[in-house]
C-alpha cells in the first residue's frame, strides 16, 4: 500500500495549481488523473498535424510579472516560465454589425460613438469612473493570501492596511454587478454588452455575475498598456509548465489512475481507492479537484452530513458546451484576421439562451506551430449554453447521435461564415464535440461547465467539506468559472495545508508582498 502527503484527485488547472504548490512547500503530493492527458477542460490534444485547445482560449495577466492573475502567481511560486504571444484585439459579430474592438480604457469609446452616438460614451465613461475606485478594492486583497483556516488571520491581515483604505468599495463589491451597472447605463447596447462580458465570465448575465468578478476584470482590461496573452504550445503548454513546477519539486502525476472512492477512517479521508485495484494512502489530505457533483459521487454514503449532500447536490449548474475543431486551408486569408472573434446572434433572446452566443479561436494566427504551414487550426465553441437534456438520451454510436451533433453544429458554421466566408470549401479536419464528449473525457456532471451560482442569491462554496482531511478545489469552490479563479482555489487549498510563515514566504515571492 502506497503512501504519500496529499492526494489529489484531478489534474485540471486547480489540482494542478494545488499539487505544484504544494510539492513546492515541501509535501509528498501525488496527482490521479483519469484521463490519459493532465489538463481537465484546459487540455491540448493533436490531430493529423494540428493542435487543438479543448476549453479556454482567452488568457489575460500570464505575460507580466508581478500579475494579480493567480494562475501566473502559481507558476512564479514554482519557477516557470511560460513564453506567451500577447495581442489587444478581437472581432465582434454582434446584431449591430461586425467590428473590432481591444481591450485598454479609450478603443471602446471610438465603438460607442460611431454605433451608439455620443450619449453612449457619456454613459460609459461614467462607468469607468465608476469601477476605478473599484477595481482598486478588487484586487486589494490577493486569493493567493487566502487560506480555509484561522491562519488566514495572519495572512489577511498583511493586507490589511489597503483593505481600510478600500473599505467602503469593497462593501460595494458584494452581490451583484447589476446594482453597479443600473447606476449609470441605460443604453441597451451597452447594457448588452456587459451582459455579454458578465457571462463569458461567470456563465450568468450581470444580474448573476459578481460585481467583484466584473471589477477585477476591468482592473485587468482596462487599463494603460494592457495586452492579452496566448501560451505558444497552446493551452497544453500551460498544463506542462505546471506538471513541470510539481515533477520539479518533486510531485508526481499518475495518468490512467480513474479514482472510485475517498477512503474514510474514523470520519476522517485517509486515501483513495483507484479503479484498477491499488490503494493510495493520504497522511495528510485529500484534495478532489472533480466538480462537487462528482467529488459526491466518489464519498461513502455516509461520510458527510444528509444535509451537506443534499445541498451541494442542489448546486445549479452552468450548460454544456458544443466543440467545432476544424483544420483548414489558410491561403489567401488575410494577415490581419483577428484571432479571437465573439458572436451574438440576437440580443433579444439573451446571452444564456442555447446556441445564441458563439466563440470563434484561431490561435495558429498567434502561434503557428499549432498548424502545419500554410493552415490554420479553429475552435468554435457555444460557451456554457448546450442543455444537456438535449442529449443524455442518446447513444454515442448511434446515427440519431451523428445527425444531430451535425443539425446542433450548424449554428457554429454559420457564425465562422460571418469571418471566413467560405470556411466550407476550406476545411480538410472536422471533429465535433458534444455535452456527451464532456461528461465522458472530462468526467464533468452531465456535461457541465461549472456551477451558475448567482450573486444575487447565493455565495459559493469554500473549499471545506464536514469530512476532515478532503478539501476542495476547480470552479465549485471559487467565484467564476475560468482559469484565474480555478487556479486561485487550488492555492488556497494548498496553503491551507502549508505553515502560516511558509505562506507568507511564497507572497513575498510572487510579488504580492513586501
Amino acid at each position: 500500500m502506497l503512501q504519500t502527503d496529499v492526494v489529489i484527485i484531478g489534474s485540471g488547472i486547480g489540482g494542478l495549481s494545488a499539487a505544484a504548490l504544494l510539492a513546492r512547500y515541501g509535501f509528498e503530493v501525488i496527482v490521479c488523473e483519469s484521463h490519459t492527458i493532465p489538463g481537465g477542460a484546459a487540455h491540448s490534444f493533436q490531430r493529423q498535424g494540428y493542435t487543438f485547445d479543448s476549453g479556454p482560449s482567452l488568457y489575460s495577466g500570464l505575460s507580466r510579472s508581478p500579475s494579480p492573475n493567480p494562475l501566473r502567481q502559481v507558476l512564479d511560486a514554482v519557477g516557470e516560465e511560460l513564453p506567451c504571444a500577447t495581442y489587444d484585439t478581437w472581432g465582434c459579430c454582434l446584431p449591430e454589425g461586425d467590428f473590432a474592438t481591444s481591450v485598454g480604457a479609450d478603443q471602446f469609446c471610438e465603438v460607442l460613438a460611431r454605433l451608439r452616438g455620443d450619449a453612449a460614451v457619456t454613459e460609459w465613461r461614467q462607468l469607468q469612473t465608476l469601477m476605478a475606485p473599484l477595481k482598486d478594492a478588487a484586487v486589494a486583497l490577493p486569493p493567493v493570501a487566502l487560506r480555509w483556516d484561522w491562519g488566514s488571520i495572519r495572512t489577511v491581515g498583511v493586507f490589511a492596511p489597503s483593505l481600510l483604505r478600500h473599505a467602503l468599495q469593497v462593501a460595494q463589491l458584494t452581490g451583484d454587478f447589476a446594482r453597479l451597472r443600473d447606476r449609470v447605463i441605460t443604453d441597451p447596447f451597452i447594457r448588452n454588452w456587459l451582459d455579454l462580458l458578465c457571462f463569458l465570465l461567470s456563465g450568468l448575465p450581470a444580474s448573476g455575475t459578481s460585481a467583484a468578478e466584473v471589477a477585477f476584470m476591468f482592473a485587468d482590461w482596462y487599463r494603460p498598456n494592457v495586452t492579452l496573452d496566448y501560451p505558444l504550445g497552446g493551452s497544453g503548454a500551460l498544463v506542462d509548465a505546471l506538471v513541470r513546477g510539481l515533477e520539479r519539486h518533486g510531485g508526481r502525476l499518475w495518468l490512467n489512475a480513474h479514482v472510485e472512492q475517498v477512503l474514510v477512517n474514523q470520519n476522517r479521508a485517509t486515501g483513495v481507492q483507484l479503479r484498477n485495484g491499488k490503494t493510495l494512502q493520504a497522511r495528510r489530505a485529500v484534495i478532489s479537484n472533480a466538480s462537487i457533483w462528482d467529488t459526491l459521487k466518489l464519498l461513502p454514503p455516509d461520510s458527510v452530513p444528509r444535509s451537506f449532500r443534499q445541498q451541494r447536490q442542489a448546486t445549479p449548474a452552468c450548460d454544456s458546451f458544443l466543440h467545432l475543431h476544424l483544420g483548414i486551408d489558410a491561403s489567401g486569408l488575410s494577415d490581419d484576421l483577428p484571432c479571437h472573434f465573439i458572436v451574438v446572434n440576437d440580443w433579444n433572446r439573451g446571452v444564456t439562451a442555447p446556441q445564441n452566443v458563439v466563440l470563434i479561436s484561431i490561435p495558429s494566427i498567434l502561434d503557428p506551430s499549432l498548424a502545419p504551414p500554410g493552415k490554420h487550426a479553429i475552435h468554435v465553441y457555444t460557451p456554457g449554453n448546450e442543455p444537456y437534456a438535449l442529449w443524455q438520451h442518446l447513444d454515442r454510436r448511434s446515427p440519431d447521435y451523428a445527425q444531430q451533433k451535425h443539425a446542433r453544429a450548424e449554428v457554429m458554421w454559420q457564425a465562422l461564415e460571418r469571418v471566413i466566408p467560405d470556411i466550407r470549401q476550406r476545411c480538410e479536419l472536422t471533429l465535433i464535440g458534444t455535452p456527451l464528449t464532456h461528461e465522458r473525457f472530462l468526467r464533468r456532471h452531465r456535461g457541465s461547465y461549472g456551477p451558475a451560482i448567482s450573486a444575487a442569491t447565493g455565495l459559493f462554496p469554500t473549499g471545506t467539506t464536514p469530512l476532515e482531511g478532503l478539501l476542495c478545489c476547480g470552479d465549485s469552490t471559487f467565484p467564476g468559472i475560468g482559469l484565474p479563479a480555478v487556479a486561485a482555489s487550488g492555492m488556497i487549498a494548498a496553503n491551507t495545508l502549508a505553515s502560516v510563515d511558509q505562506q507568507l514566504t511564497m507572497l513575498r515571492q510572487v510579488g504580492v508582498m513586501r
